[in-house]
């Protein structure tokens, strides 16, 4: 990003975001944009309903101030244009869940191609498994269009951004949520990339205006008065998944951070197995930690405020440790989320 460009973004970004908002309140009853609560027998009345699309117009705005238009970018543009299209219609009329999956595979294989991808991993007990860093472009696919492939880059990437879009979209059960996790994240990715080690400038400037986007949603979110829908929150996770390969493959600093939603999602996922059903569909109960917590008693800002302390918590230490260390922290926020499962398992109706 050029000075000039770099000025557009520092100066109050978050009221420009929150007055995008004040704007939806208005524009999307008058354009049918409302939710339906009575999908869920809910009496409630209809709120704005999916605002998550402005974050990704917000986004689209303000990438290219950042990073300026390249193959790369381009590519990630798209691919946010994308997601939020077919998140955008989702929300409107529910797709079913195979289509919905073979879509972020897509997408995500999009952002691949044009190289936002993931080379080597830093191993952690190097000492055991021989080598500083696990490699993942030792296996090339030759192609016209984008020139040499590495395989298992191309697996663990898409891995990868599946998981973030869908922990963060499975996340999305209080209001607020998603949308403050994705604030922390931002934070994190943009402090890192700041710091020295990284230093990359432009990619901190981004992660920050998209800290502020995503922080205006939780002002308007967390009091109920909008609903972002999939439309925001698998667009913070695609943004959180993303930037973390732009940052250098940062996944060991972005598990930490975005810890509570990947477990969780692994436990529901098991768990549902071992039930016996489709880990792609869930129940009408609920199967995650944040309802059964809620089932047990806890408030709304309870559950945000315990999934807030352990992201910032494990997120920002992951910024101050070793390998080895974010190893260890990370077996230990497993460790936690098990006990919290326990925790919350006989209060399930």
């Amino acid at each position: 990003g050029q000075p000039g460009q770099r000025q557009v973004l520092r100066r109050g970004q978050s009221p420009k975001f929150v007055h995008i908002h004040l704007l939806a309140l208005r524009v999307f009853p008058r354009l049918g944009l409302l939710d339906f609560p009575e999908r869920y027998g809910l009496t409630r009345a209809r709120l704005p309903y999916p605002t998550g699309i402005l974050a990704l117009l917000a986004f689209l705005v303000c990438f290219p101030l950042g990073f300026g238009i390249t193959f790369q970018s381009g590519g990630l543009l798209l691919a946010a244009l994308l997601l939020g299209i077919v998140c955008f219609a989702d929300d409107r009329k529910p797709l079913p869940p195979g289509i919905r999956l073979v879509l972020q595979v897509l997408i995500a294989l999009l952002i691949f191609v044009t190289g936002t991808r993931i080379y080597t991993l830093t191993n952690p007990l190097d000492g055991m498994l021989g080598g500083d860093y696990l490699k993942l472009d030792s296996f090339l696919l030759q192609t016209e269009l984008f020139g040499p492939l590495p395989i298992l880059a191309g697996i663990f990437t898409v891995v990868w951004l599946i998981l973030t879009i869908n922990a963060l979209n499975w996340f999305d059960g209080i209001p607020g949520q998603v949308s403050t996790l994705s604030t922390i994240g931002f934070l994190t990715i943009g402090l890192l990339s700041s710091s020295p080690r990284v230093d990359q400038q432009d990619l901190a400037l981004v992660s920050f205006a998209l800290a502020a986007i995503a922080f205006a949603c939780t002002i308007f979110d967390a009091p109920k008065r909008v609903i972002p829908g999939d439309s925001g929150s698998m667009f913070f996770g695609l943004m959180l998944g993303a930037l973390t390969i732009y940052a250098g493959g940062k996944v060991a600093t972005a598990f930490l951070v975005l810890g509570v939603p990947l477990l969780d999602l692994l436990i529901v996922v098991l768990r549902r197995l071992a039930q016996g059903r489709s880990p792609l569909k869930g129940s009408l109960s609920g199967d995650h930690l944040h309802h059964r917590l809620l089932a047990k008693g806890w408030a709304n800002w309870q559950v945000i405020l315990l999934n807030v302390a352990l992201g910032s918590l494990f997120g920002v230490s992951a910024l101050f440790l070793t390998t080895l260390q974010k190893f260890l922290a990370g077996i230990a926020l497993f460790g936690v989320m098990l006990w919290l499962a326990y925790y919350s398992r006989t209060h399930r109706s």
